[in-house]
Order: structure tokens, then sequence, then C-alpha cells
């Protein structure tokens, strides 16, 4: 069963040990956007799935996220997120693996789910039965020697 949340509020995602980051609603609006983004659009054509993966999610957490906790400079000073520090932040690979794991699989498991619906109870689809038929085997006879 799919339940909607209504409220539409913001939630907090942990990354990783003392790091977490507050993001939007993963909505078909942001969705969309994201694939409009101009770095993803600028992707190459020839671009590896990785390199696609990294572009898109990149775009998305500068659209998603709205705050952080634990995540600071070099010095140690905790920084408030730009578009550069979301970035730098997804450079570190366990933090991009747990944005994909927390984030981003939660619509794609939502498509996989309606990718793998059942036959259509009364459309094009209903009462499809199968045409091939099982071969037979030749009879076989016993040989005499």
């Amino acid at each position: 069963m799919l339940t909607l949340d209504l409220t539409n509020a913001p939630r907090w995602h942990d990354l990783a040990p003392g790091v977490r980051v507050q993001l939007r609603p993963l909505t078909t609006a942001l969705m969309v956007a994201t694939r409009s983004d101009p770095a993803v659009e600028a992707v190459p054509e020839e671009a590896s799935d990785e390199e696609r993966a990294v572009a898109f999610a990149k775009a998305l957490a500068r659209r998603a996220v709205l705050a952080w906790e634990g995540i600071g400079d070099a010095d140690g000073k905790p920084i408030d997120p730009s578009p550069e520090a979301i970035d730098a932040l997804l450079d570190v690979w366990p933090i991009f693996e747990a944005f994909q794991l927390t984030y981003v699989s939660k619509g794609l498991l939502l498509e996989q789910e309606k990718n793998a619906s059942a036959l259509s109870p009364n459309g094009p689809s209903a009462g499809a039965s199968a045409t091939a038929k099982p071969a037979r085997e030749p009879a076989r006879t016993a040989r005499r020697g």
C-alpha cells in the first residue's frame, strides 16, 4: 500500500555518525526541476551512468538540503549549507551512498513498484493468454538389437 504524507514537511536524515541533513520532501516538482538543472543537462552524452548519478545527486541535494548538523570547515568550525559545500559533502563516498539510500532510493523504489504492477483486469492486457504451446517430445521406440 502506498501511504501519503500529507504534511509535506522537511525531515532530518542521518548520513553518518554525527552528520545529519534536513531535506525537503522528495516531490515530483523537485525531481522535475533537478532533471532540468543546467549541471545535469551539461553531462556529456557519452558519460557513464556513475557520472550521471553523481551530477544528478548533487543537483538534487542543492535543491533539497535546508540545514545540516555535524559539518564543518577545515578548522572544524560549523558551516552552513551552500552549493559548493553540498557538492563537497557529496564527494565523500559514504555520505553520497547514504544520501542515495536514505533519500533518492525512496523515489526510485516507488518507480520500480509502478513498473512491476500486475496486468490490468479490464485494459488491453485483460484476458491475455499464452499462445505458445509446449513442444511435444517425439515418441520413442525401443531398438531391437
